[in-house]
């Protein structure tokens, strides 16, 4: 006879256990009230400071919290992780503090930039193996160390003492509340943070609202849940690399099924317009995926509407190199950053003729590329024109057609967008 699978729950006590096992190496981050957003969105809107660790994001939590439970055995052996991000770092410092032998797989492309940030946690205590161009690439070579050498793997998301681990932050958020949680959004990756906040939260403050929130470009819990199963997607949008895998895992889908109340996927330009508001007008540095929770407010705003909301900020391991990509998409969401196939006439005075009579007071060019071409009557160019309002483009684009500049529009065509941009 077949018995059911039971389904894997952390329970209030091993929460505790953990809190108790990680609290010399995890900070005990504020949940600040966001003076800017509350105004916004007239409620009362919390930030959980996750991003405030030392390693800046919350994954020490469950790294330290199941690397500190390994046998003398498995301790003897070291152990194993494969990541380019977060959970590398809080591997390595895990592995210097409680001095055990750790190897950490990335993938041959990772910018030094991290690849230096996973070093100066761990130190001495680990080896960085560069292996593959892409993340699968790496997590099987460190499942084949594991295999061979007998050493532990270190899962990011889809582990029992990682679940518990991050479940800490709900038990700090609910000490530190001195009001009624009525909703809580938190990011889904691989869904151990989700998993272990929403399970605190059932149980202890079982009337909040726990909102899921993915990349749009990577909604492997959002499918998931409507499929009913754990499902893998084929393929991704990787830009908000700390949340988008193409399959959950199969602990946290069982507990986010039951316990949170809605998924919600965010537009990545929303978050990169996220990104660039904390950081112009609060200060606050935060990567994609630390975002997310924040972007999710806009979907909800009249709900939330005289309620008392708190977002986690789960990290703040934000490459500078990435900021021209974060504007952009964020100038392309908000429909304010337009690219044209243009056709100017191969005659003298065309160029004067198309800023001076097209473009509009307050247009900018910010993007030109254009080869003459001999023994034509027009040439191409793709023009990038940024605009200080979205309703400036459809006048933009008639006065184009009207004076024989209009070529095509290249921001609905994203495989000729890409490639040409």
């Amino acid at each position: 006879m077949n018995q059911e699978k039971q389904t894997y729950f952390p329970t209030i006590e091993s929460v505790k256990m953990a809190a108790e096992t990680i609290k010399k190496v995890s900070a005990i981050t504020p949940l600040t009230l966001s003076l800017r957003y509350s105004k916004l969105f007239e409620a009362n809107i919390f930030f959980k400071r996750e991003d405030l660790q030392q390693v800046r994001s919350y994954k020490i939590r469950g790294a330290y919290n199941k690397i500190s439970s390994l046998t003398s055995t498995e301790y003897n052996h070291g152990v194993v992780c494969a990541s380019a991000g977060n959970h590398a770092q809080g591997v390595a410092l895990s592995c210097k503090l409680l001095k055990i032998k750790g190897t950490i797989f990335m993938p041959a492309p990772t910018p030094n930039q991290k690849v230096d940030q996973v070093k100066m946690f761990g130190e001495e205590f680990i080896e960085i193996k560069l292996i593959g161009d892409t993340f699968d690439d790496a997590y099987h070579a460190a499942m084949l160390e594991c295999e061979e050498l007998g050493k532990t793997f270190i899962h990011p998301f889809n582990d029992e003492k990682v679940i518990e681990g991050q479940a800490t932050i709900g038990l700090e958020i609910l000490e530190d509340s001195e009001v009624s949680i009525d909703y809580l959004f938190v990011a889904v990756g691989g869904g151990g943070l989700a998993a272990g906040l929403s399970t605190v939260f059932k149980s202890l403050s079982p009337k909040t609202k726990i909102i899921g929130v993915e990349p749009e470009g990577a909604p492997s819990m959002t499918v998931s849940l409507s499929n009913n199963k754990n499902t893998t997607l084929r393929t991704i949008e990787k830009f908000i690399d700390g949340a988008a895998v193409k399959r959950v895992g199969d602990l946290n889908f069982d507990i986010c099924k039951q316990n949170l109340n809605k998924m919600l996927t965010v537009p990545e330009g929303k978050v990169c317009e996220t990104i660039l508001e904390l950081y112009n007008k609060d200060a606050i540095v935060v990567e994609p995926a630390g975002a997310l929770s924040i972007s999710a407010l806009d979907f909800y705003a009249e709900e939330i509407k005289g309620k008392n909301v708190v977002c986690v900020i789960s990290g703040s391991n934000n490459d500078i190199t990435r900021t021209p990509e974060i504007k952009e998409r964020a100038l392309l969401y908000a429909n304010l950053k337009h690219y044209f196939i243009v056709n100017f006439p191969q005659r003298s005075g065309a160029l004067k003729e198309f800023v001076v009579d097209i473009l509009g007071d307050n247009d900018d060019i910010t993007y030109f590329q254009y080869a003459k071409k001999t023994n034509r009557e027009n040439g191409s160019a793709v023009v990038g024109v940024e605009l200080k309002s979205a309703a400036d483009l459809e006048p933009l684009i008639t006065r184009m057609k009207a004076h024989n500049f209009y070529g095509d529009y290249l921001n609905d065509k994203p495989d000729l967008f890409q490639f040409l941009v």
